[in-house]
């Protein structure tokens, strides 16, 4: 069974498709003209709908589906032939757009809901290889780009933990290991181990930044690099989703030839910053031709252990921090009118 949440997102986003008069006559109908969507789903619905659980995502998912059946951009007021629900199943690989329904064999939704994470990438994905490629790493990052500080912080960690028998090299540290180190350590760093962490996080984040601008000089490089980003594919899709305050969201995410043909792109830029864990802040300047302003693109980068501290390899979790209506490459769906 799906997480209510995402099935509630993504199931109801399908019923605002089909022209019922509200949700609950469409629940009540159980459409099967929405695939993959069997009755123990529907009571999972049923359940959350009438408990009043996850009430904003039920309004705003239902809004969101009516408003792509109306628009120009989407059904223009005809009701779909077929809607596919991709359900909780696992892809057989990665998959470059994020949908989770498919409408008309044409038309991707993606539903995303209080969310600004754009993706979740390794940091040799990311900072190395400039997300062109996907594919598992074991490389300890931070070791990988800052190795004589987290070595001596690693050894500052042991010695407070007061822990013996784990390896004096921190890239040695087995599944065992590691989970006596995390259970060892606190929520917060305790006061005597955070300046030096703080420190050790700033390198990495710099270093990092680094190590992607040495990787993108050319200017085809940089801009193939933003279009990875913000995840332009070659055939458009849709976002239809609400932000952390449940503010709606409904966009086209245009592809790398709309992008180009809208947009100069100025630069990009990366730099590390203090805060407390490795962080890495982006920014991408364009020109847009259409309206022939400059326009700005900002997020960040949480570069951290994936199961906590020492927990796991490191994880790079990409975030946007420009609203999702002002990003360049996002167009704004209309409402049909």
């Amino acid at each position: 069974m799906p997480d209510t949440r995402t099935a509630v997102s993504e199931i109801v986003t399908g019923l605002g498709l089909y022209g019922f008069r509200d949700l609950a006559q469409a629940l009540a109908a159980r459409p099967r003209f929405i695939t993959n969507v069997d009755d123990d789903v529907y009571d999972q619905l049923d359940e959350a709908f009438a408990s009043g659980t996850h009430t904003d995502v039920f309004r705003v998912a239902w809004a969101n589906g009516q408003r792509f059946a109306r628009s120009t951009d989407g059904l223009r007021g005809r009701p779909p032939w077929s809607v596919e629900w991709k359900g909780p199943h696992k892809p057989p690989a990665y998959e470059q757009i994020p949908a989770d329904l498919r409408v008309d064999h044409v038309y991707l939704l993606s539903c995303k809901y209080g969310s600004k994470i754009l993706q979740n990438a390794s940091p040799a994905n990311l900072f190395d290889r400039a997300l062109s490629e996907r594919r598992t790493s074991s490389v300890d990052w931070f070791d990988a780009v800052a190795p004589t500080s987290y070595g001596e912080f690693y050894t500052e960690v042991v010695a407070h933990t007061g822990l013996t028998g784990l390896p004096a090299d921190p890239t040695e540290l087995d599944r065992n290991d590691r989970e006596r180190l995390r259970k060892a350590l606190p929520g917060r760093w305790p006061a005597e181990l955070r300046e030096q962490w703080g420190l050790v996080a700033f390198e990495i984040a710099r270093a990092s930044a680094d190590r992607l601008l040495d990787n993108i000089t050319a200017k085809g490089e940089r801009e193939a690099f933003v279009w990875r980003l913000l995840r332009l594919q070659a055939a458009p899709y849709f976002v239809l989703g609400a932000d952390l305050k449940n503010v709606p969201l409904h966009y086209r995410v245009t592809t790398p030839w709309d992008f180009r043909t809208r947009f100069a792109l100025r630069s990009v830029d990366l730099w590390g910053e203090h805060a407390g864990q490795p962080l890495v802040r982006w920014r991408v300047d364009v020109h847009d031709r259409q309206l022939d302003t400059d326009r700005v693109v900002e997020g960040h980068v949480e570069v951290r252990w994936s199961h906590g501290k020492f927990g796991g390899v490191p994880e790079a979790k990409i975030y946007l921090d420009t609203p999702h209506h002002n990003v360049a490459g996002y167009q704004p769906l209309d409402d049909g009118s």
